[in-house]
């Protein structure tokens, strides 16, 4: 008789106490399959029933599998007697089988409202042994005991686990701990080690470890001998097995930095002084040092196997030397048979503690005389014979415990010269007389009658200036577009001192502010206009550069990444010398700096000076030519020609050693001549040393533009530019598309790690499609130069055909009040306006009119154009990025 099986069963709950029913329409259950870890299975369950076929269900252990990977098969059965029948085959595939999948198996039905249940089938995981862990790759010191782990599974268990040392197995009493850690005494060689797991069903091998054997940390390092500018130091090497050692490491590092060494840190804070000995002997002289200096020592031994560990920082200290310079200012004055000798205490370093001076003198024909003076800067020498008086020479030196210092240059004695009303015979241990004859209240009362009145000044000054630049000049009644303007223009700036206070505030080097004096610009210079646009990374305004002879017209960016420390000041700076001197067409020029915030705030703000460029940036040309009402083709020309212009522009940047960082079509500009000039140096990196730049604190990138090495561990180097020309080349061939479209920001790493790419846009030239792919090679050593880039450009250009300039060409308005275009017209990473103003107005060209510039510029119709995205300066990681 059939088994009996529930009929009230709840499709989305166990099998409970219910009535029971016959089997009735299966007519085949689940076999039972036994299987090993990882491989596929399947089950099958078959009902033939006579009325419309039932939804087949899978359950294991009562419970019902939600995402079970099943398939159902419906084949009807015709009969001759009218009857509709029907046979329904239901297949459970389980890809990859685990432990957690071994259990019972069985179909259910629902038909008239009962449930029925097929035969269960049980599936159970059997095979070779399944390793949980295996033995790791390691570097351990010779002759020192270590661990090894090596973990398996079944079923069937149970899992016995056999060592193997260099292929040879290793008895198991050889470890007296669980089976799967293996306890190694120590080695003197490098060996490999493996684990076999042994079952009933055969064996497994693990993978093999390599266990290198390197030298044991030196011990006893120690002083042997210290001069003021020389150590030597000495240590005991460690067991190193059956390798010699091939040499030994010192490192020193100063420590009078106030960082010091401190306990338990790995490496030094600064780059330290490394010097290789060879072995034996095992020690090494130190030279060049400073003297009187606190160092930190450690030394570390390598055989042809690797280093050994470092000993611990041992301090030391270099012996004083002796002054390097002589003193300053000496001066000998003769009164009578007195003469006072007096000096200053030496600029050079003293190189140690100063303990006195001595102090030389000598006639023309007597013996040179020495005597220490101790710390005074002052001495009185009584001359008892006339005939030395003439003739005498004096010269000082400072002296430290390592010996004296350079002698001055000798001075010869000097008559006093009283001043009025002094008698002539006054000596040289008197009190000296006053400076002036007048009565010392009068000077004093003329001082603070002169403070008094500066003081006055200074306020009034400061008042006026304040009105000046908080209000401007005059406020005019003058209505333009609706809304009351203020004219505002600033009468007076501050001097070139103002702009070295500041720097000499915020202590910049002289040699630094020597090179930005051709590069800061006073910040009251600089009259503040609208918003053009705001950034990622920083806003765009309009203003004003009240120059020496006339008022330019500038975009001002405001950066919004901080500046917290001096070093990244200096940095800023340093790089803003280097942008000054840009000098190329296609290449945005910096006119300038300024700061805003004052120095009570900590660090401030630098502010951007760049041309104020009224035709935008280019990707709003490109989209507006696409999206507007009135829809312009750009030939083919116009774009390589944009292309071009970009590639040259990066190849100047790049024999300046510079890197971009931020290479898109929003950051490249057009000038008057629609040529291209490479913008927004807001992330630009000048390479100091070496050839790549690592990023530090900046987090939000726009991660459509990087490329693939910089988004795995943000280094940047002049060949991850080049993969952002090559994005930039594709928005071009597009008109200002996004690039990847339907891919999210935080798909980007993983969708190009599996090697796709940017698709070949329509209408682009199988030639420019292969010279984008080239700029996204996996390795930057493969991707071409910005001066290959712009040679197969210009090759391009010259082979198209002379095109057909658009029937229809847009101009954007260049008038000083009109335009809406006008807003885009910043330095590049500025936000455009979300749609035009319709009361501008702007007039069209068609491709016989030619402007007077000599060139044909695109202009939206008056009605309102399409919306741009916002925030289009620098889009964020992993956050929007613009496009159309």
């Amino acid at each position: 008789m059939p088994p009996r099986v529930s009929a009230c069963l709840s499709l989305s709950q166990p099998l409970r106490g219910c009535a029971q029913v016959e089997v009735g329409p299966f007519v085949g259950s689940p076999a039972n399959v036994t299987r090993a870890r990882g491989h596929s299975g399947t089950l099958r369950c078959e009902l033939q029933v006579q009325e419309e076929p039932p939804e087949v269900t899978w359950l294991r252990d009562g419970q019902v599998l939600e995402l079970a990977d099943s398939t159902q098969i419906q084949v009807p059965l015709g009969d001759d007697d009218g009857q509709n029948d029907w046979k329904v085959v239901s297949k459970l595939r389980i890809e990859s089988l685990q432990l957690s999948d071994a259990g019972w198996y069985q179909c259910a039905v629902v038909l008239g409202g009962q449930t029925f249940l097929s035969q269960p089938g049980y599936v159970e995981l059997e095979g070779l042994p399944y390793f949980l862990e295996e033995p790791e790759d390691r570097m351990v010191a010779a002759n020192l005991p270590f661990n090894l782990s090596c973990r398996a599974q079944g079923p069937p268990e149970p899992v016995d686990l056999l060592w193997l040392r260099d292929a040879a197995p290793l008895p198991p009493a050889s470890s007296q701990g669980p089976q799967h850690i293996l306890q190694v005494p120590g080695l003197n060689k490098t060996s490999s080690f493996s684990c076999e797991a042994h079952n009933a069903k055969g064996v497994t091998t693990s993978r093999t470890a390599t266990i290198t054997v390197l030298p044991q940390r030196p011990r006893d390092l120690h002083l042997v001998s210290s001069w003021s500018t020389e150590l030597e130091v000495a240590w005991t090497p460690g067991l190193s097995g059956i390798y010699p050692l091939t040499h030994c490491t010192v490192q020193a590092v100063l420590s009078d930095d106030g960082v010091g060494i401190r306990l338990g840190e790995p490496d030094p804070p600064e780059e330290p002084l490394t010097l290789q000995a060879s072995v034996p002997p095992h020690r090494l002289r130190l030279g060049s040092l400073r003297p009187n200096a606190p160092y930190h020592i450690r030394a570390a031994c390598t055989s042809s196997q690797g280093p050994s560990p470092w000993t611990h920082w041992l301090p030391v200290q270099t012996l004083e030397g002796v002054p390097l310079g002589p003193p300053e200012n000496v001066s000998a004055v003769l009164n009578g048979s007195q003469a006072l000798v007096r000096w200053q205490k030496p600029r050079e370093p003293l190189q140690g503690t100063l303990l006195g001076y001595r102090l030389a003198y000598r006639g023309q024909d007597t013996p040179e005389v020495l005597m220490d003076v101790g710390l005074k800067q002052e001495v009185i020498l009584e001359l008892r014979r006339e005939g030395l008086v003439p003739s005498l020479m004096v010269s000082v030196a400072a002296y430290t415990a390592a010996g004296d210092g350079p002698w001055s240059l000798s001075v010869p004695l000097e008559p006093w010269r009283p001043g009025p009303g002094q008698p002539t015979h006054h000596l040289v241990s008197d009190p000296p007389a006053p400076a002036f004859s007048w009565p010392w209240w009068y000077v004093l009362l003329g001082a603070v009658v002169a403070a008094a009145c500066v003081l006055v000044l200074a306020l009034f000054l400061i008042h006026r200036r304040k009105k000046e630049t908080r209000y401007g000049e005059v406020f005019e009644p003058t209505v333009e577009r609706g809304e009351l303007v203020v004219r505002y223009r600033v009468r007076k700036s501050y001097s070139r001192r103002t702009t070295e206070a500041t720097l000499n505030s915020l202590g910049i080097s002289e040699e630094l502010k020597e090179k930005l004096r051709d590069v800061m610009v006073d910040r009251h210079k600089v009259a503040l206009g609208k918003t053009l646009g705001e950034g990622e990374f920083g806003a765009v305004m309009e203003g004003q550069l009240n120059q020496d002879d006339s008022i330019l017209k500038v975009a001002v960016k405001t950066m919004k990444i901080a500046i917290c420390t001096r070093s990244e000041l200096e940095d800023f700076l340093s790089e803003a010398v280097c942008m000054k001197e840009f000098d190329h067409p296609n290449v945005m020029r910096l006119i300038g700096v300024c700061f805003q915030g004052s120095e009570r705030e900590g660090f401030p703000a630098p502010v951007v000076i760049l041309p104020f460029m009224k035709h935008g940036d280019l990707h709003s040309f490109l989209l507006y030519s696409r999206l507007g009402d009135q829809p312009v083709f750009l030939p083919t020309q116009m774009l390589v020609k944009f292309m071009t212009d970009i590639a040259s522009g990066m190849e100047y940047l790049s024999t300046k050693r510079f890197i971009h960082r931020d290479l898109a079509a929003r950051n490249c500009m057009l000038n008057e001549n629609m040529s291209v000039c490479v913008a927004d140096f807001g992330l630009s990196k000048k390479i100091y040393n070496g050839d790549y730049y690592r990023q530090g604190r900046i987090a939000k990138m726009p991660v459509k533009w990087i490329a693939i090495e910089s988004l795995a561990d943000r280094v940047y180097t002049s060949k991850s530019d080049v993969w952002s020309f090559g994005v930039t080349m594709w928005e071009i061939a597009t008109r200002g598309q996004t690039p990847y479209p339907g891919v999210e920001n935080s798909e980007i790493y993983d969708y190009l790690r599996q090697g796709n790419r940017l698709k070949q846009p329509v209408d682009c030239l199988d030639g420019l499609y292969a010279l984008m792919s080239r700029c996204w090679e996996l390795n930057p050593r493969d991707r071409p130069s910005f001066s290959e880039l712009r040679e197969d450009l210009e090759d391009t250009l010259k082979a198209l055909p002379p095109g057909q300039e658009p029937d229809e060409i847009l101009y954007v308005n260049m008038d000083e009040g009109g335009g809406w275009a006008e807003p885009l017209g910043a330095a590049g990473g500025a936000d455009p306006p979300t749609q035009p103003d319709p009361k501008d107005s702007c007039s069209c060209l068609t491709s016989a009119e030619v402007h007077p510039a000599g060139r044909y510029v695109l202009c939206p119709s008056t009605a309102p154009g399409p919306t741009l995205p916002a925030d289009r300066g620098s889009p964020a990681f992993p956050g929007q990025e613009d496009g159309a």
